[in-house]
């Protein structure tokens, strides 16, 4: 039997040697860049030493003059998540709660279906959606908005994981069915009886969602759309230093949004049993 496992079977848990090694490593990883890129922004040129003269100019500045292009990119980047978002919120979670509810048979097509973008590299997927954007650019327009769509696909792979191990918590039949023994519509179920169950899974997938859209490139450069991304890689060519910090600024954002996904995640769930049966014996 092998050292890292008991006599039943059960695997031990790292040594907390092992544990703060492993960790050290993975926080070099990330670390020693993001320190190299703060280095780098703090630069004083050819004389030498580091200052926050370029970090105080940005903000001085309010993002307006040549900095403007990166302020636009930034509210694109943003309305392209917010539309997103709604994509996951009005369409993905209905679909998976009815899923569940009505067609338990279908949730395996549906999960390969949602995590197939996930599998697809993003020039082959901007390949396939070159001639569907041609015929949406005649339809809708070539504004930056039609990014939502291909973001929608995008994403699904994160938000569906997201969701789904949340639905697969909470007994959404026995709920649903309970609630309309008592005369509740279908609305009621799911805006009052379903969703509040389900605030987790979707806070964490519109989070995700969020920080994707937000360091997605490829596909909105190879579509001829401005979004932060690219609005970064065009500034780097005249303004390098600029471009860096804006990155900065972008990569602190996502960390924040991972981190409350994780607070989410670790958050334990409070059960209201107590007070309820506490009541109702009284």
């Amino acid at each position: 039997m092998s050292a890292g496992l008991r006599s039943g079977g059960v695997a031990h848990a790292p040594a907390r040697g092992i544990r703060i090694a492993i960790l050290g490593v993975i926080g070099l990883l990330f670390a020693v860049p993001i320190v190299a890129m703060v280095e780098f922004t703090l630069r004083k040129g050819l004389g030498g030493g580091h200052d926050f003269s370029r970090w105080i100019t940005l903000f001085q500045s309010g993002f307006t003059g040549q900095y403007r292009p990166l302020l636009v990119a930034a509210g694109n980047s943003v309305a392209l998540a917010i539309g997103t978002v709604l994509i996951v919120l009005l369409l993905l979670v209905p679909t998976m709660i009815l899923i569940q509810l009505r067609f338990p048979r279908l949730r395996r097509p549906m999960e390969v279906i949602c995590i197939l973008p996930v599998s697809i590299p993003a020039i082959v997927l901007v390949v396939g959606l070159a001639p569907v954007y041609s015929m949406v650019a005649r339809l809708f327009g070539s504004g930056v908005w039609t990014l939502t769509f291909a973001y929608g696909v995008t994403v699904l792979p994160y938000a569906y994981r997201a969701i789904q191990s949340n639905l697969d918590a909470v007994d959404a039949r026995t709920l649903s069915e309970a609630a309309r023994s008592l005369g509740a519509g279908w609305g009621t179920v799911l805006l009052r009886v379903l969703l509040p169950g389900l605030r987790r899974g979707i806070l964490a997938g519109a989070f995700i969602s969020v920080a994707v859209v937000l360091g997605e490139f490829t596909i909105a450069s190879l579509l001829n759309r401005v979004n932060l991304q690219t609005a970064l890689v065009v500034v780097s060519k005249s303004d390098p230093y600029t471009a860096v910090i804006v990155s900065l600024l972008a990569l602190a954002f996502a960390f924040l949004l991972l981190l409350t996904i994780g607070r989410l995640g670790a958050a334990r769930t409070r059960s209201p049993r107590p007070r309820s049966l506490s009541k109702g014996l009284s």
